[in-house]
């Protein structure tokens, strides 16, 4: 009789692990391959993101939208310092090549100087007759605007994987990539926003530490400390500050953004300091909340009052001499003549915008947003059967049609609502951050309704939805501690969406680059009465 002992069989079966989760394991016992991984990930998303906003940048090669404002604008501020007026049917002159037929009169212009001098500055470089320059920097923020929207992710969970989804769904997605290929304002004004969020958080990150340290350290031998210390040293606010600023020089709805990221620091600072036991925390976090005033603020009215130099050392911009005409008295009699001259040019432009009501058939209130009832088509061109390469029954068409993708948008919006649920439960400031985010680029034009106002204005509000949406996909797809059958069935269900919004991009991307289709391919993106 054998005295050998059988083997006692497993109470449970063997645990079946993703590819995923095998790959993540190898990634991190290797740090080799974290760090190739960590170069290597950016840098393929922001290259894809690259070739999708670059390619065939320069069609059509005619001013579309409002770029018929913001093209001969920027270029007739590039030469003379201040935007000036074209002569009639100029647009179809300047698209043949007669660049330089702008007048010496002034024109009034609604927004600040700087997204017209980057704007400019493509032109400079690259010709102001060519279409690939008017548009060559509007690509170029739109791919970095991708990059940075990674950073962002990448500060906010220190996750590789979860910063490369963010940014990959930016660079596949629709309003991203038109938004990308037009010489309008708003993805300069989406970069800078984004960027001083990022500025923001950064400084957090290591504000937070020094605070601490500082309030333990006074009080280790007299119990909780009355008052905490002021930080002055925060050079990313300062940076914060400056992006901000670089925000409302290109749309005033940057300052905005401004005002919220300063709220965020203190109550941020509040909540910290209150945590670490200090006795009259409210008080404490006020006398920093003042050095944070000056810090983000100062630096901010300095780079917008900068973008006005070229307004300010020339004489012949819109309203440039009105303070000569009728200079200040009293108080305000010190303030040099052009600086009195620019505040009138914006009581001018304030009470032009607050007043802008001109009916358009593609104007969509920012309350309507979200049901994404009414994007906006930049350009439309038509082509019979047989005629300009056009081989459908039905004719082609070809459209620049500033749609994001349908799946990402509204489980975008899904996401952000989840978002507010998770932040009422968890209190997690990662979550805060995307919601204030969210808040600051929208809730401000609800005040405005009578406006008009347009779906693509949202490109400043995509990064921090598609944040909201990376966070509901991580919950998808399960925590690390989580049961390896709840996370392999999590990991299904987020490829599958994945794989779904590449489809659907590939499928709408035609429209998004004004690539000529089929009349009959075109109608079948007409899934609700105000699409294309």
């Amino acid at each position: 009789m054998s005295t050998t002992a059988e083997p006692i069989p497993p109470l449970l079966p063997p645990v079946r692990r993703s590819a995923y989760d095998r790959w993540r394991e190898r990634v991190a016992d290797d740090p080799r391959l974290q760090r190739l991984y960590g170069w290597l990930a950016p840098l393929a998303v922001t290259l894809l993101a690259g070739i999708l906003r670059f390619w065939n940048l320069g069609h059509p090669h005619v001013l579309v939208f409002d770029e018929t404002y913001y093209v001969k604008d920027a270029w007739s501020q590039w030469n003379l310092g201040y935007a000036a007026t074209w002569p009639d049917g100029a647009d179809a002159r300047f698209a043949a090549g007669e660049t330089n037929i702008f007048t010496s009169d002034p024109s009034f212009v609604v927004h600040p100087p700087l997204g017209k001098y980057l704007i400019g500055f493509g032109m400079w470089l690259f010709g102001p007759d060519s279409s690939f320059g008017w548009r060559a920097m509007t690509a170029l923020f739109g791919t970095a605007l991708v990059l940075l929207l990674f950073l962002v992710a990448k500060t906010l969970t220190n996750s590789t994987v979860f910063a490369t989804v963010a940014s990959f769904l930016l660079a596949i997605d629709g309003l991203g990539i038109v938004m990308s290929r037009v010489a309008l304002l708003d993805v300069f004004l989406a970069f800078f926003i984004l960027l001083a969020f990022w500025f923001a958080l950064l400084d957090r990150r290591r504000h937070l530490d020094r605070l601490a340290a500082a309030i333990v350290a006074r009080g280790v031998d007299d119990g909780p400390p009355a008052w905490g210390a002021v930080l002055w040293n925060r050079p990313w606010i300062i940076a914060a500050g400056a992006a901000a600023g670089a925000a409302t020089a290109v749309k005033w709805s940057g300052v905005w953004v401004l005002a919220a990221i300063g709220l965020y620091l203190v109550v941020t600072d509040a909540l910290e300091r209150r945590r670490l036991g200090v006795t009259f925390w409210p008080m404490d976090a006020v006398r920093q909340g003042l050095a944070s005033f000056v810090l983000l603020v100062p630096v901010a009215f300095v780079v917008y009052l900068g973008s006005w130099a070229g307004w300010l050392f020339s004489d012949g911009g819109y309203d440039r001499k009105v303070a000569e005409i009728s200079p200040a008295t009293g108080f305000f009699s010190w303030v040099p003549l052009p600086l009195q001259s620019l505040w009138k040019y914006h009581e001018t432009i304030y009470a032009s915008m607050a007043g802008m009501t001109s009916p358009h058939s593609y104007s969509s209130a920012a309350w309507a947003w979200p049901f994404l009832w009414r994007p906006t088509s930049m350009y439309a061109f038509s082509s019979p059967d047989g005629k300009n390469g056009c081989s459908g029954d039905n004719g082609c068409l070809q459209v620049l049609y500033s749609m994001p993708n349908p799946l990402l948008w509204f489980a975008s919006v899904i996401a952000a609502l989840y978002l507010v649920y998770r932040f009422a439960v968890a209190r997690d400031w990662r979550y805060a951050v995307v919601l204030v985010g969210i808040a600051a680029t929208w809730l401000p034009w609800l005040m405005y309704p009578e406006r008009t106002v347009f779906q693509f204005y949202t490109i400043v509000i995509w990064p921090f939805l598609l944040l909201a949406l990376t966070f509901a996909l991580r919950e998808i797809t399960g925590a690390a501690h989580a049961l390896h059958e709840r996370r392999l069935a999590g990991q299904r269900v987020g490829i599958v969406f994945l794989v779904t919004a590449v489809v659907l991009s590939a499928f709408w991307y035609p429209l998004w680059s004004a690539t000529q289709v089929p009349y009959d391919f075109y109608r079948l993106h007409n899934w609700m009465q105000g699409w294309v």
